[in-house]
């Protein structure tokens, strides 16, 4: 299992026991990716919109909440659009875990977007984890074929773990 430094800033989280969600969401991402996730460390805050917020704005200039950020330990982004990031290197290692980097998740907003979209938080929750992990591996959306490509690993690996297409409204 990977190792994941969980900080639960804002109490509300604790009701979801989201140390259990995001060990879950973690290594089905990295399974699915065929990577060994006992290789890799995160560390999630567990935050409010207004901690996300001031992070956001802190991190990208943009001072309003959002639902999560990342912020990969290196770049590994694909060059070209639609193509695969860099892997990391796979497989455990003799020494200590790998860092991918560090994730911030904020209650309030997820919580309204669970509602908005008729699905339970713990399901919405497990998303965006998987979601930021694959921004902390190289994945984005700001590209169209980017966005195909995460959108739809994003949809494997919560099909594996029984959930719904978060895509499929």
């Amino acid at each position: 299992m990977a190792q994941i430094d969980c900080i639960i800033e804002d109490d509300r989280w604790n009701a979801l026991d989201l140390e259990a969600l995001a060990d879950c969401a973690v290594e089905a991402t990295l399974t699915h990716l065929d990577l060994s996730p006992e290789a890799f460390e995160i560390a999630l805050l567990a935050c409010s919109d207004s901690r996300i917020a001031a992070l956001n704005a802190d991190f990208r200039a943009k001072a309003t909440a959002t639902n999560v950020l990342s912020w990969p330990s290196e770049d590994r982004a694909a060059p070209e659009d639609g193509g695969a990031p860099e892997r990391p290197a796979k497989g455990p290692s003799d020494g200590p875990p790998e860092e991918l980097g560090d994730i911030a998740i904020a209650w309030e907003t997820c919580e309204k977007e669970a509602m908005k979209a008729g699905r339970p938080l713990p399901d919405h929750t497990t998303h965006l984890i998987i979601h930021a992990v694959l921004h902390l591996l190289g994945y984005d959306h700001e590209r169209d074929r980017d966005a195909t490509l995460m959108e739809r690993i994003e949809v494997e690996i919560l099909g594996k773990m029984g959930l719904p297409d978060p895509y499929d409204i």
